[in-house]
């Protein structure tokens, strides 16, 4: 299975676990691009909508591509009573818009599992003069905030994380938008902190795409591992996330 549909099988936890971004970011794109009532919107991949509210409730007529027919069908059960909702189960990379064009494209940690070419030149081809792309992603630290534990779990992964196939992902260039016809890129960076006791800790890296598809034995002993690295350093995890903005135009 790759990687990019691997999120399908866990809707539910996915749901629960993922991480959100800060209201600051969603104030700063909002004004930004301009979004609210008689602006048509795109989001590529929204997973269960944890970068869909603030979007959503602007009023603009809101559209999504999922790919998880399972994430498609939570997202359904979520919001699919709101007028202004609309989605399709389908992958981005081959979906025919037909004359569909957008005052605001943007995704939360998912464009980046497209093509680069594909995805910045069907963006720019489905934006209509003037549109906007934003990229959001979130950067995590829980390092700083407690060495010991990290060195821990860092120790576990290096004893048991043994994934058949290795997650190679990370050669997306966000900034090469401009390449493509973009201008006006700009970064925005927004801060935030997430505590996690060890319950939820297992389970949120339990949404990891590489940790998913992670075999026995070792995913067993691996899991165990990070419970007894949390119970031995206080059974808490910080992160200190940084989320990451980034805004470009399609040329009037």
């Amino acid at each position: 299975m790759e990687f990019r549909k691997v999120f399908d099988t866990i809707p539910d936890q996915f749901d629960k676990y993922r991480p959100r971004y800060s209201q600051e970011l969603f104030d700063s794109l909002i004004e930004y691009a301009d979004i609210g009532p008689g602006k048509t919107v795109l989001e590529l991949g929204p997973g269960t909508g944890q970068a869909t509210d603030p979007i959503l409730n602007t009023g603009c007529d809101y559209n999504a591509i999922e790919l998880g027919e399972n994430l498609y069908e939570k997202m359904k059960e979520k919001y699919g009573d709101l007028p202004n909702f609309h989605i399709i189960n389908d992958d981005f990379i081959t979906h025919d818009f037909a004359e569909q064009k957008f005052d605001m494209i943007y995704s939360a940690a998912t464009i980046q599992w497209i093509p680069e070419d594909i995805a910045f030149s069907k963006t720019f081809e489905l934006l209509k003069p003037g549109g906007t792309l934003a990229m959001m992603l979130t950067v995590s630290d829980y390092k700083s905030p407690n060495e010991d534990l990290y060195a821990g779990i860092q120790k576990v992964y290096d004893e048991y994380f043994r994934p058949e196939t290795v997650y190679t992902h990370g050669g997306f260039r966000y900034d090469n938008a401009t390449s493509y016809g973009f201008v006006d890129l700009e970064k925005r960076e927004f801060c935030g902190r997430r505590e996690m006791d060890t319950d939820t800790y297992i389970a949120f890296c339990g949404t990891h795409c590489d940790h998913i598809v992670l075999p026995e034995p070792y995913k067993t002993k691996f899991y165990d591992g990070l419970r007894t690295a949390m119970e031995e350093h206080g059974g808490k995890v910080v992160f200190k996330d940084t989320y990451v903005l980034y805004l470009t135009k399609k040329p009037l």
